[in-house]
């Protein structure tokens, strides 16, 4: 009886805190697009960007809620960079789901697939029907969560910002199975020193690589490139570089902007003249997600 009252104090502390975190399965039953293989998921310390996992072949979402007294039923889904090698899982993955717990936002990270040809039929669309499957279910249980489901983002860094460009450009193909015509179209898009182009002269050819190959056809890699996809339906978007980024050049940020303003897309874009990629050493973290913040609530997706 004494185990069971502490285990009730130790809950309850944790969701008015809103460090009340719940790993759940991306998917009831099969994958799909994945090969019956050993699960051979690896999490590794590093000293640079706190814990990295390699070979992701079962996707997940970490629930992140916020207080009950911060709740504003606005929430984005995390897709963490790392070149489609790797998933940088904390420093662009939890860090960042608790500071927006701070803000009253849901968060969930996702734990998606990495491109591979021993896990999946298909390397190049793994990780897109992820990301489409993680939108579908956060949108279908968004009254579990207290989420308002018309005020559900997607936000990426690197080369999960191209993950999470494509859910915004590609949204009208299902990738998955949606039986309930579940919307798949992000509420807006948060977009984080991203992988944008693949395009030879400003794309990351190693994320490019990872995920379609070394022999990639021209009309790949236009289809992969999200500066090309943008339309009308399109999501707002919030981007934000550096322009000393020598690993993806803020032109993908540039060139996506742009796009996006040609098209009529509301979107802010903030180029930063100190740092680099991963902002390891400028901006601070509390600079550009402050901005982030802003930008959300000066354009009502936080209340």
């Amino acid at each position: 009886m004494l185990h069971k009252i502490i285990l009730f104090f130790a809950f309850s502390f944790l969701v008015k805190t809103g460090y009340c975190q719940q790993i759940i399965s991306l998917y009831e039953k099969n994958i799909p697009n994945s090969k019956q293989v050993l699960d051979i998921e690896e999490w590794v310390s590093n000293k640079e960007v706190d814990t990295i996992v390699n070979n992701v072949s079962v996707p997940t979402l970490t629930v992140f809620l916020p207080s009950r007294q911060l709740s504003n039923g606005t929430a984005v889904i995390i897709c963490p960079g790392g070149g489609y090698h790797t998933l940088l899982i904390k420093r662009e993955g939890s860090k960042v789901a608790k500071a927006f717990n701070k803000a009253g936002i849901t968060a969930f990270v996702l734990k998606y697939r990495l491109p591979s040809d021993r896990t999946m039929v298909d390397k190049s669309i793994g990780s897109i029907q992820d990301a489409q499957q993680a939108i579908k279910l956060v949108r279908e249980r968004a009254l579990e969560w207290n989420i308002n489901p018309d005020r559900i983002g997607i936000m990426g860094f690197s080369a999960g910002g191209h993950l999470a460009a494509m859910a915004g450009t590609h949204f009208d193909y299902n990738f998955i199975k949606n039986n309930k015509a579940t919307s798949l179209r992000p509420d807006f898009m948060l977009l984080i020193y991203p992988v944008i182009s693949f395009t030879d002269s400003i794309g990351h050819i190693g994320s490019r690589e990872n995920l379609l190959g070394t022999s990639p056809t021209e009309s790949q890699i236009k289809y992969f490139s999200n500066e090309l996809q943008v339309t009308q339906k399109t999501p707002p978007a919030f981007l934000t570089h550096a322009t000393g980024d020598i690993v993806v050049s803020s032109k993908n940020s540039l060139y996506f902007y742009q796009a996006l303003h040609k098209t009529g897309v509301p979107a802010e874009l903030h180029l930063y003249e100190k740092g680099e990629h991963g902002f390891l050493t400028a901006p601070p973290f509390e600079e550009w997600f402050g901005r982030c913040i802003y930008w959300m609530k000066a354009n009502g997706w936080i209340f």
